[in-house]
């Protein structure tokens, strides 16, 4: 029977199932890995022909000393957990999942933007905590709020997610300008594609939607934070690694950038030791955006639908 290691399934199975897994071959589950400890990785591999990981990275290494290994499932859209290369050096076949939280990671961008913007957590807290009852007046707010109308969003990337951030922004009534590594020429007639510089020069808010490269580690840094409209919001619900913290940090504290909504640092779970923890105007969601019920349990069917087609001799979402 089929070896099947699932590494770090907690985050997804807490409260989901998965007993079509267990029909396809021999399972072990693990609720976590021990990223850091390459040993323990092989350990559990050992043997495996397939191997499904969320964040539990599978390197060149590990992949080379996995002799068993044939198919590496990535319970995730973006595959930097995976060295590609060295799994289609060994003949690996690896999947991901494209499309499976684009709505959710769009409404929960806007969940951002919106919190920046409005502020109700904040003011809700401080009613809480009688501050409105102290005041003279009906009103009363301690920080500024504004409105989104005839603002211009700036979406670094314009894939899935991207397109659906830009409908809501469109209903909002703000301007959308987009900057993708390749031309988009089917895009709404409302939504403009431009340059990085054109970008990051006129956009209001810039929203980070592209996956993790070479290319795009640190792509938010002090010379393109340089190149922004002063007080411009920033959201990242993509990867903490496009942004190089120190110096979003120093950014924010000098007031160079207004606010800092991010779902993601470049170290998870986040250290103590993050500069963004102590940064002016800085929100940080516990990397959530991809994690309403829903969302999850379609990212459990697709994984089940990926390995079946795989086992069919028909695969599907090959990286």
């Amino acid at each position: 029977m089929t070896k099947i290691v699932l590494l770090d399934g907690y985050a997804l199975n807490n409260d989901l199932d998965w007993p079509q897994l267990n029909q396809l071959g021999d399972c072990t589950f693990y609720d976590r890995t021990n990223v850091d400890d390459k040993s323990e990785i092989l350990h559990r591999i050992d043997n495996a022909e397939i191997v499904i990981t969320h964040k539990t990275p599978l390197d060149d290494d590990i992949i080379s000393h996995a002799s068993n290994l044939k198919y590496i499932g990535i319970m995730g859209t973006g595959y930097d957990v995976v060295d590609i290369d060295s799994a289609h050096k060994h003949q690996i076949t690896v999947t991901n999942i494209p499309t499976y939280a684009s709505e959710a990671v769009a409404q929960f961008t806007f969940s951002l933007l919106l919190e920046v913007t409005g502020q109700v957590g904040r003011h809700n807290q401080l009613v809480h905590e009688n501050k409105w009852s102290q005041v003279p007046d009906f009103t009363f707010w301690d920080k500024p709020l504004f409105e989104l109308q005839g603002k211009t969003l700036g979406l670094i990337g314009y894939g899935h997610i991207a397109q659906k951030v830009a409908k809501i922004a469109h209903a909002f009534a703000m301007n959308v300008i987009f900057y993708n590594h390749h031309p988009k020429p089917n895009a709404e007639e409302w939504a403009t594609q431009v340059s990085l510089d054109e970008l990051l020069a006129q956009s209001d808010v810039i929203s980070l939607h592209v996956i993790q490269t070479p290319d795009t580690i640190n792509i938010i840094n002090k010379s393109t934070i340089s190149k922004m409209k002063r007080h411009v919001i920033i959201l990242n619900t993509a990867r903490g690694k496009l942004i190089n913290e120190v110096d979003m940090a120093d950014a924010l504290n000098h007031q160079r950038v207004y606010a800092l909504a991010t779902d993601v640092v470049q170290k998870e779970p986040i250290k103590v030791d993050n500069p963004l923890l102590t940064a002016q105007n800085c929100i940080i969601t516990p990397h959530i955006a991809w994690a309403p019920l829903e969302t999850r349990a379609r990212l459990l069917d697709i994984t089940i639908n990926n390995l079946k087609s795989y086992l069919s001799g028909k695969p599907v979402n090959v990286v």
